[in-house]
């Protein structure tokens, strides 16, 4: 406990220096929890268990170009598959662009089956599915827009050439709360009816299905018009992040530059500390404390003032993400954002690391300085 508290009254010796490198290593920490964030969300498998079930069909040469709404039924006879849903980009604006959200027209009967992660009221379901304008809109987006339950959203075709006024029928929670969804026969007819979608989604009755149905259902269209292309939902998902270059790679290179950067400037830090006390160093090793004792006390104060601005980055980066919806500042790349118990640890392990690295040289140089010389240098 001595130990401890001498360590804390050192650190303070210089309190302007030791509060800008704990600043330092909080901002520092604060981007690399982020950034380590950014990786855990690229791979996070959304949806539960279900979602390990899903393909997507599209169309195999690009997925703006549909496939036919007749696929349907020959989709359902594929040996695995349980349930066949069609979904559609709407694309839609909201009053304004700003205003972006995901919105989608689907098959109102099968959709919550097909994601049975959204959560639903009985009744708000049943009317869902009976009314062709009718909505099924998430909690987030409710809020968001201050929403009720039989309000009326126009949204305005960007994808295609047609406004559709929805009524809001249900509100779903769970997964992904910032989704419209509505009829797709409602934008079938206001299109003319030309019988088209952009992807279907697959239920496979087990994993082992999966290879099978992949095979089975592009080898069924194969040489056709609309050839197809399908593929496991995560697969899809992120063949979207894939558009915008090798995030991984970037997001790692950066957190490594990082790294070293908050490294150099608090081992910069520890070295001036450490340099002022060489004759106190020298009185200590004179009154009979061991070179290994010093060389201890000078390397835990480096790393409570580096575990210190862990602490205040790592725990920060948690609160503050906990309080920003992602969803929308990211245009729904990232439904949720969510700092975990390992990333703050990791953080943790980082600062360690630092402060043990920043302090240990200059400290065993000094601690190896005899006391003569010290006092003469000082002279």
């Amino acid at each position: 406990m001595r130990f401890f508290l001498l360590v804390a009254k050192n650190a303070r010796r210089n309190v302007r220096r030791t509060l800008l490198t704990i600043s330092s290593v909080a901002v520092s920490l604060f981007m690399l929890c982020t950034l380590l964030t950014v990786l855990t969300e690229l791979g996070r498998q959304g949806g539960g268990e279900s979602a390990y079930l899903r393909l997507v069909v599209q169309r195999a040469t690009s997925l703006a170009d549909p496939l036919p709404e007749s696929y349907r039924q020959k989709l359902e006879t594929v040996p695995g598959v349980v349930l066949v849903h069609p979904m559609n980009w709407f694309g839609g604006i909201y009053q304004d662009e700003r205003n972006f959200f995901a919105n989608v027209a689907t098959d109102a009967r099968t959709l919550l089956q097909m994601f049975p992660e959204y959560r639903v009221e009985p009744d708000q379901a049943r009317t869902f599915i009976r009314e062709r304008t009718a909505a099924l809109v998430g909690r987030k987006l409710i809020e968001r827009f201050g929403w009720v339950l039989g309000g009326h959203v126009t949204l305005l075709g960007t994808v295609y050439p047609v406004d559709l006024e929805c009524t809001i029928r249900a509100i779903y929670t769970g997964d992904a709360e910032d989704t419209f969804f509505f009829h797709q026969e409602y934008l079938d007819e206001a299109l003319g009816r030309p019988g088209v979608v952009r992807t279907f989604r697959l239920k496979a009755r087990s994993a082992a299905d999966i290879p099978r149905i992949i095979t089975a259902v592009d080898e069924m269209f194969r040489n056709t018009p609309a050839e197809t292309k399908t593929e496991t939902e995560r697969s899809f998902q992120l063949g979207f992040v894939a558009m915008l270059g090798n995030i991984t790679g970037l997001v790692e290179t950066i957190s490594t530059v990082l790294v070293f950067t908050v490294l150099f400037v608090t081992a910069n830090t520890a070295a001036m500390a450490i340099r002022e006390r060489v004759v106190e160093i020298a009185i200590l090793k004179t009154l009979g404390f061991r070179r290994g004792l010093i060389l201890a006390l000078l390397v835990a104060e480096s790393v409570w003032i580096a575990l210190v601005g862990g602490l205040v980055g790592a725990l920060g980066a948690r609160i503050v993400f906990q309080m920003v919806d992602m969803a929308h500042f990211t245009h729904g790349l990232f439904r949720a954002f969510v700092v975990t118990k390992e990333t703050v640890i990791v953080a943790l392990g980082v600062a360690t690391a630092i402060g043990v690295a920043s302090a240990t040289l200059p400290a065993y140089r000094a601690t190896g300085t005899a006391a003569a010389e010290a006092f003469r240098r000082v002279g």
